[in-house]
């Protein structure tokens, strides 16, 4: 089953890995691949590195991507973000596979939607599946069995306070 987490207000990230803590409650195995992310520093990955039957792999730098000039790094990252993604739901070893922000490494052409749709599309039924991140394109919603667009009403980063850790990372 593909669930798509989307839209430019938070949680969309925060969404999925409460799905995560919910399958990992039934003692099922998870991955999360996280794209366009370097940090060892997210809480998220802190906690889940001490809890068994998760994998984490983030690809990525620490640095923030040029939409409009990203670097050839970047691009390899990606490239590598998805090449993983593949070989891990092909392993038919985990329950539930996140692709965090695979939907904006698409947006910043990344990542091919000509390459990442169709394996999507053949493989959406093999496991739990959920691809995140704003700009989620047409042609992944209409195959996804599960859609949610998170809207930003109200954000404190627009009034100047910096990510606060715990809520932002």
């Amino acid at each position: 089953m593909l669930h798509i987490y989307t839209g430019n207000g938070k949680g969309k990230t925060t969404a999925s890995l409460g799905l995560v803590t919910r399958f990992l409650g039934h003692q099922k195995k998870v991955c999360v691949i996280q794209f366009m992310k370097k940090n060892v520093e997210y809480g998220e990955i802190t906690f889940f590195e001490t809890i068994p039957n998760i994998d984490i792999i983030q690809f990525g730098t620490p640095d923030f991507v040029d939409k409009k000039q990203p670097k050839q790094i970047d691009i390899d990252e990606a490239v590598k973000g998805f090449q993983k993604a593949k070989e891990v739901i092909l392993s038919k070893k985990y329950d539930l596979v996140i692709l965090d922000e695979l939907n904006v490494a698409l947006d910043f052409e990344l990542v091919s939607l000509e390459e990442v749709l169709p394996f999507i599309k053949e493989h959406k039924d093999e496991l739990e599946l959920v691809i995140t991140g704003r700009y989620a394109p047409e042609e992944l919603i209409e195959i996804a069995d599960l859609v949610t667009e998170m809207k930003e009403i109200k954000h404190y980063l627009a009034n100047g306070i910096s990510a606060c850790e715990g809520t932002e990372y």
